[in-house]
């Protein structure tokens, strides 16, 4: 297999000949998309002979289509194509486009899919419905035809359901009969059945509210009542008016919702409620059914400092502790429990101050640490339990890399090994049945992702997408004038080692000086922004426009261990801001960086800290970009803001300093303020806020608002107009005047 570097290289030699075309605004945000042909959500079919994913159209790559390719042999062929099933998709609901955007889906067409238990017919959600394909026929069927939109559609472990949520209600239809019974049908109002609430989807990663048992017996479902959160009203601004939108928005310290978890058996019509404990105010954070017939889910308490894992009877609701975490900052949640044949678990923990695999017994004995050291495991990927190996993603040597490795979980003592290769990064792995092949996508600074078949010693067996950067890539044209950025550390006040990366303008002299932009996200639960990956070509954009562009990753941000992320615990704006400062002196020491010409921007919490850091720092910046920012964490959600910062109750001087407000003495850096005017996440309120403070102090900004957007900016046309007005921006105050 040749090197990515060498595949680079020969590119390059392709093309010496022909004449370098410009990367535009235009041309980034245009179809075929400039990365190339990408495949998301790779999955194998029940009987492990097709492979099936999803993938944006050439002409348009935010419409996307299913796919399947056979595992012995042949080319990718389209399955169903979304736009000849439905040719203009209606518009989406309210709960559909918030379900989408906690879920960061863009586009349209075909974004999610579902295999039957038998591999005959596969589920997907389109045009506001759902659709059963059998894969026999090549027929796709509309499951309802109902004005009401059918949300969280997915089929039963053993294929004789369909569940979905309608109207707030939770729905069962018997695939075979087409039977359709409502297992709720007093939602309305301020309850919801069998729907995720706002900070389960958009913090703890849950985006469910039911969960079929592996028999299809049961069906475990939430009730979650709203009630007890004070409406909130927030003015959806529009292009074409504007919307007054009721939201019961969880403002940090203040109630959350009422959740209730129920088990019905669905052919005998009975239902029991599970006992999640005396405290109400908790976090029901995940569900999960065991192999001995238990419902475990994991309760979280109000802090996040107590995770508990529980074993719930559906017969009778009843629950008993198997195992409980606990952390004095908090505790982060995962996906890693993963239940053996024999009844036993394996889990994931950060106990020891890096996550590490450790196998439990059905009661919660632990039988042994898996694996251990100053290194991280990413997630428990699967288990081959005839050979008792598990398998996971993370990092033994190098934070920025991400790969697969296996280690015996019956042997105890073993050192992992290494399946995968490449210095670059591993995603959207996926394993065969017992761990015998794998899929994955890989890309590195040199590489596109592609995405291919591998067996459990990472031998490639077959390309799924190949994406090859040669002479027919959608890039191939722009390679000469590719930028592959500098990597390298830094030392914080205390000493951690910081990675960065940098991108040296087109055309480089070492002798010339260049204005800089520091790229900042900066916040916890984010990954990193310095990982050895293809990388976003938006970088490329601002590099080859004569920029030094620059990433950090500060303490507070995750993959490094906890004490890494803890470093900002009740202090956001502190440590963060610091080391984002000592990147700014790092490149100020830079000959070839122009030390008065450096701006920063990012978006949401990156907007926040291209605000905090110039605040603090009131000399150090030409220029500032805050997309979406959190202005005072008192406006954010409960469950993300109280894990890092406790409540504005018990840690008032911790939100008071943590304000941009605090700091308003400090503005003197010319700033661009953009923000979705129909933001649900960061709401509109923090900049609005921000805009009238600096108003009445006499203080100068700009800003850029985008009607009817939310917290991301959709869309080619406001794409390309956001990164306009960013360089634009910067080009005023960064670049020197003619």
């Amino acid at each position: 297999m040749m090197s990515p570097s060498l595949m680079l290289l020969v590119s390059l030699t392709l093309i010496q000949d022909a004449e370098p075309a410009e990367l535009t605004i235009e041309r980034l945000y245009a179809s075929p998309s400039l990365n190339g042909p990408v495949a998301s959500a790779t999955r194998f079919s029940p009987d492990g002979g097709l492979i099936t994913f999803l993938q944006g159209k050439a002409e348009d790559a935010s419409v996307r289509d299913l796919w399947a390719i056979d595992v012995d042999g042949g080319e990718p062929f389209v399955l169903v194509d979304s736009r000849e099933l439905v040719p203009e998709e209606r518009e989406l609901s309210e709960a559909e486009i918030q379900l989408r955007e906690r879920a960061r889906i863009s586009g349209s067409g075909i974004v999610s899919y579902d295999w039957d238990a038998s591999g005959d017919a596969l589920l997907f959600p389109l045009d506001g419905d759902v659709f059963h394909y059998d894969l026999e026929t090549g027929v796709a069927r509309r499951l309802m035809e109902t004005e009401a939109a059918e949300t969280d559609s997915r089929i039963s472990p053993s294929g004789r359901y369909v569940g979905f949520v309608r109207e707030q209600n939770l729905f069962v239809q018997d695939i075979e009969s087409g039977e359709t019974r409502a297992i709720t049908s007093d939602g309305g109002g301020t309850l919801t059945y069998a729907t995720a609430e706002f900070v389960a989807q958009e913090e703890m990663g849950r985006s469910t509210g039911y969960w079929f048992s592996p028999d299809d017996r049961h069906v475990a479902f939430t009730a979650v009542d709203e009630s007890p959160i004070p409406v909130s009203y927030r003015v959806d601004i529009a292009g074409d008016g504007a919307t007054v939108t009721e939201q019961r928005y969880p403002y940090a310290g203040e109630a959350n919702v009422g959740i209730r978890l129920f088990i019905e058996n669905i052919e005998m019509g009975q239902r029991v409620e599970a006992d999640l404990g005396e405290d109400s105010d908790i976090y029901l954070a995940r569900a999960n059914w065991g192999v001995d017939g238990r419902l475990y889910i994991q309760r979280q308490n109000r802090a996040q400092t107590v995770l508990d894992l529980i074993a719930i009877d559906p017969e009778t609701g009843g629950g008993v502790v198997i195992l409980t975490e606990r952390d004095p900052a908090w505790v982060n949640l995962t996906n890693d429990l993963t239940f053996l044949e024999d009844g036993s678990f394996l889990w994931t923990s950060e106990r020891t101050g890096f996550r590490h695999i450790y196998h439990y017994t059905a009661d919660g004995e632990l039988v042994d640490e898996i694996t251990s050291g100053e290194w991280q495991i990413n997630a428990i990927e699967g288990v081959d339990q005839d050979a008792g190996r598990v398998y996971f993603s993370g990092w033994m040597t190098d934070p920025r890399q991400r790969q697969l490795y296996s280690v015996s979980y019956v042997q105890s003592g073993e050192s992992p090994i290494r399946i995968t290769s490449g210095a670059g990064w591993w995603s959207g792995i996926s394993m065969g049945a017992g761990a015998q092949t794998f899929l994955g996508s890989y890309s590195d600074p040199a590489t596109p992702t592609h995405t291919a078949l591998y067996d459990a010693s990472g031998q490639r067996l077959r390309w799924i997408e190949e994406n090859a950067l040669d002479a027919e890539h959608p890039y191939f044209p722009y390679l000469e004038n590719h930028i592959t950025p500098e990597r390298g550390s830094i030392t914080a006040a205390d000493g951690t080692e910081l990675h960065y990366i940098m991108y040296l303008p087109a055309g480089f002299d070492p002798d010339q000086q260049y204005p800089a932009i520091i790229n900042v996200y900066g916040g916890p639960g984010v990954g990193r922004r310095t990982r050895m990956s293809w990388g976003s070509l938006e970088d490329q954009l601002f590099a080859q426009n004569g920029y030094i562009y620059f990433k950090l990753d500060n303490r507070g941000t995750p993959d490094r261990g906890h004490a890494f992320e803890t470093a900002l615990h009740r202090a956001m704006g502190g440590v963060e801001v610091e080391d984002q400062l000592a990147g700014l002196a790092f490149l100020q020491s830079l000959d070839y960086v122009a030390g008065d010409r450096i701006g920063i921007w990012g978006w949401s919490y990156g907007g926040y800290m291209s605000l905090m850091t110039p605040l603090q720092a009131p000399d150090a910046f030409a220029a500032a970009v805050s997309g979406a920012p959190v202005t005072d964490w008192a406006l954010y959600d409960t469950h993300y803001t109280e894990r890092y910062m406790g409540t504005p109750q018990n840690n008032p001087d911790g939100y008071e300093q943590s304000s941009v407000f605090a700091h308003l003495d400090g503005w003197e850096t010319p700033v661009l303020i953009m923000h979705g005017m129909a933001d649900d996440n960061v709401v509109f309120e923090n900049s609005t806020r921000l805009f009238s403070a600096l108003q009445e102090n006499d203080l100068p900004f700009e800003m850029m608002t985008y009607p009817g957007q939310r917290h991301g900016i959709r869309g080619e046309m406001r794409g390309r107009h956001r990164t306009r007005t960013i360089l634009d921006f910067f080009d005023r105050h960064l670049q020197p005047a003619d």
